[in-house]
């Protein structure tokens, strides 16, 4: 068939194959284009590996470190009829250059917070490669099914307290206008917790542990944000700033267990991904703030941001750099004093008619169509093309 993308809001509904796997290998060559790692871990887990950080996270394990790699996700393979996910596309494309490139390379598809999901990997890690020395935690799921209690629990983005109300950009329009966004209700600050905060984090962990197969002096990290203050209302201090703050805490009881410098939060910087695209008032300030970051000559992407996360803190042979949270910071760049402060004056400024010249709209939309194999050089978008793709570990 011929693929073209069909968009619906923050949702698209399309994948295509030769175009994940051109995004894949761009990711792979500017990792390979970089100086190699002091201390790389050299078996990985990757939980959520599929897009986004993990996706990065496993490329740059891989091929900046030589990483035997386990990714996990909960995808979609596609049939004669219609297209996969594009994180489907995207781990058929990773785990073919990594065996290419002679790398171990096993992929899980299902419910990474099921018990049975760990049982599996667990029986491979002890099979294949006897000890992990990484486990990078990515999930980004709107549910989430309590493996002990059976209850399926779902998130929500909502402010605490009272109403948000903000400016807000319609991406299928291109029009800036006002959201007004109702305060949690009932149980769902505790459920978001549930979902997004760190109990499955801290699962995956234990399970490790007691089936030994945690190498000595592993490491773990899982990723957050924090932005600015205009977005605290539905982040920071919304339903999903509670989650991170269980996130926070799960770290501190994983280093208390295990010992210090052994877990970390990495907060990352704002970048167009599946999950950011859902939340409200956050695409018009990614749009402005990739205008002021390339401007500036500090723009990065995910792969840039992971890069930097291994290179300067997780593989560069000594302790990482943390703040008076004890977190990771490779947000810095965007939070600089300077981006921020232009970031806010085009904010305070942006309408529906100067938003092409205050911001970099085109390329959010750019970014965002990538993600699903979209507007990649090299990419024959008319020719026909087999939308059922395998992964060749067979998984």
């Amino acid at each position: 068939m011929i693929i073209a993308p069909k968009t619906r809001g923050f949702i698209c509904t399309t994948a295509h194959p030769e175009g994940c796997a051109a995004n894949i290998q761009s990711q792979i060559d500017y990792v390979k284009s970089q100086p190699e790692f002091s201390d790389a871990p050299k078996k990985v887990i990757v939980i959520g590996a599929s897009t986004g950080y993990g996706l990065a996270s496993r490329i740059v394990s891989a091929f900046g470190g030589g990483a035997s790699t386990i990714g996990v996700f909960f995808e979609k393979p596609g049939t004669e009829r219609k297209t996969g996910s594009a994180g489907w596309y995207n781990s058929v494309a990773f785990e073919n250059a990594a065996r290419e490139a002679g790398l171990y390379a096993k992929s899980f598809n299902g419910d990474a917070f099921s018990n049975e999901m760990k049982d599996e990997v667990i029986a491979t890690i002890k099979e294949d490669l006897g000890e992990i020395d990484c486990i990078v935690y990515s999930l980004a799921s709107p549910r989430r099914t309590d493996p002990i209690e059976g209850e399926t629990y779902k998130s929500v983005l909502k402010p605490i307290g009272e109403s948000y109300s903000q400016k807000n950009l319609n991406t299928d329009t291109g029009e800036v206008n006002s959201v007004t966004i109702e305060p949690a209700e009932g149980d769902e600050i505790a459920h978001t917790v549930k979902v997004m905060g760190g109990e499955d984090w801290e699962l995956w962990l234990a399970a490790l542990k007691d089936a030994g197969v945690l190498a000595d002096g592993f490491t773990t990290v899982a990723y957050s944000y924090i932005g600015p203050e205009l977005t605290f209302p539905i982040y920071t201090n919304g339903t999903i700033g509670k989650a991170k703050e269980h996130l926070e805490e799960s770290a501190a009881r994983m280093n208390e267990e295990f010992g210090r410098g052994t877990a970390y939060v990495s907060v990352n910087k704002a970048l167009v991904t599946q999950a950011s695209s859902a939340i409200p008032v956050v695409p018009l300030y990614i749009s402005l703030l990739y205008k002021v970051m390339k401007e500036a000559g500090n723009h990065e992407g995910c792969i840039e941001q992971i890069q930097r996360l291994f290179s300067d803190h997780l593989a560069s042979g000594g302790s990482p750099e943390l703040d008076e949270q004890g977190r990771i910071r490779i947000d810095d760049w965007e939070m600089g004093e300077e981006v921020q402060a232009a970031v806010h004056e085009a904010w305070e400024n942006v309408t529906t008619e100067n938003l092409s010249e205050l911001s970099d709209f085109s390329g959010y939309k750019s970014e965002f169509l990538r993600l699903f194999g979209f507007g990649l050089e090299g990419v024959d978008y008319e020719a026909e093309t087999d939308p059922e793709r395998d992964l060749p570990s067979g998984n």
